[in-house]
């Protein structure tokens, strides 16, 4: 059974840093994007980062600049760097991996992590 779990949430200061990681278990054949998305109250969820198979990344907007995605294949773990943390950064962070199949997409979640960014 496949499971994505999340870790490294917590509480910090405008302008501090959180380092969440993503390690899977199981197998999962087929990854081609591993993410980052987050929902904020009463918002819809937000994809942040990608890091597809080859290596290449994409962020939002809202982060450019100040969130790094990365991945280490050997522990099965992909991590979100955040520096100059904000207060609208405030949001549960959910792992997510993409597969293809030969019926499409196959998307796994995590459960997800609260950062919380307040003085």
């Amino acid at each position: 059974q496949v499971q994505l779990v999340e870790s490294g949430g917590g509480l910090v200061q405008p302008g501090g840093s959180l380092r969440l990681s993503c390690a899977a278990s199981g197998m999962i054949f087929g990854i081609y994007f591993k993410n980052w998305y987050r929902q904020a109250p009463g918002k819809q969820r937000e994809l942040v980062a990608s890091i597809i198979s080859g290596g290449s990344t994409n962020y939002g907007d809202s982060v450019k600049g100040r969130f790094t995605i990365s991945r280490d294949n050997t522990k099965n773990t992909v991590y979100l760097q955040m520096n100059s943390l904000k207060p609208e950064d405030t949001a549960v962070y959910y792992c997510n991996y993409r597969a293809s199949s030969s019926t499409g997409w196959v998307d796994y979640w995590g459960q997800g992590t609260q950062v919380t960014v307040s003085s």
